[in-house]
């Protein structure tokens, strides 16, 4: 998987799908579905996930301070700040691209197989505003606040780890004296492009599927390796981005 396939082919389908739901309007209901079955159902795992994440990066940071300074709490704010701004969104984006990627990727290529994307363009449909349309519209609502619960996840377990493990002052690690606006909107940009980018990823490998049910295996596993990596670009894109803006 070359890096521009990764990028062009959802880029192309994001305009395409734009340009035509602009001209015949977005099926809300769909989008409300493809919300719920994005966004909650992801709900459980991003937390739960997080949470453990949050508690591991304590149990290092612990493992750190006592090498240092001796002074775990002195890790608190930026812990919190590399939270909000880096792993937060990015980790919470690839949880969503794990369960969310799956579930596009084996939908539409399963419709796919079973020509039903063609029953549907017969049927005077347009796969891009009843198909991909929805799902983009709910991994831009949903993944950005997986982004925030799960950011809320890992800051609440480390909080509890540090108290009750550690024995140390757990409130440290949401002390905010070291983020600021553009660590916000950072995590928040990262957030909103993954939402983007991972249905549209597994709309791509989804609706190319060709075959039978070993078809279907393929794209769906494609669909799930090109979300992650997508993500993992779009981290390192915006942050280099920030960081040429010097923020």
């Amino acid at each position: 998987m070359n890096v521009l396939a990764l990028i062009g082919a959802p880029a192309l389908m994001l305009a395409r799908t734009v340009r035509v739901s602009a001209r015949e309007g977005l099926p809300w209901r769909e989008c409300l579905r493809q919300l719920h079955e994005l966004g909650v159902r992801s709900t459980w795992l991003v937390m739960s996930g997080m949470a453990f994440f949050g508690a591991v990066m304590v149990t290092i940071a612990d493992s750190q301070a006592r090498k240092l300074t001796g002074n775990l709490p002195v890790v608190g704010p930026p812990y919190f700040e590399l939270m909000v701004r880096e792993f937060g969104p990015v980790v919470s984006a690839l949880l969503a691209a794990a369960r969310g990627g799956a579930s596009h990727a084996a939908e539409l290529s399963t419709m796919s197989v079973n020509e039903q994307v063609e029953a549907l363009e017969m049927s005077a449909g347009d796969p891009y505003v009843d198909l991909v349309a929805p799902r983009v519209v709910a991994g831009l609502v949903g993944v950005p606040l997986l982004c925030v619960l799960g950011t809320m996840a890992a800051t609440l377990s480390a909080v509890a780890m540090a108290t009750w493990a550690f024995g140390t002052d757990g409130t440290a690690f949401m002390d905010a004296r070291h983020v600021d606006g553009w660590d916000v909107t950072a995590g928040l940009v990262k957030a909103v492009c993954c939402g983007i980018y991972i249905p549209l990823a597994a709309a791509v490998e989804g609706l190319s599927a060709r075959g039978g049910a070993e078809a279907v295996g393929e794209a769906t596993t494609r669909g799930v390796v090109a979300a992650s990596l997508g993500c993992l670009l779009i981290d390192f894109v915006v942050a280099l981005g920030f960081q040429a803006l010097r923020v």
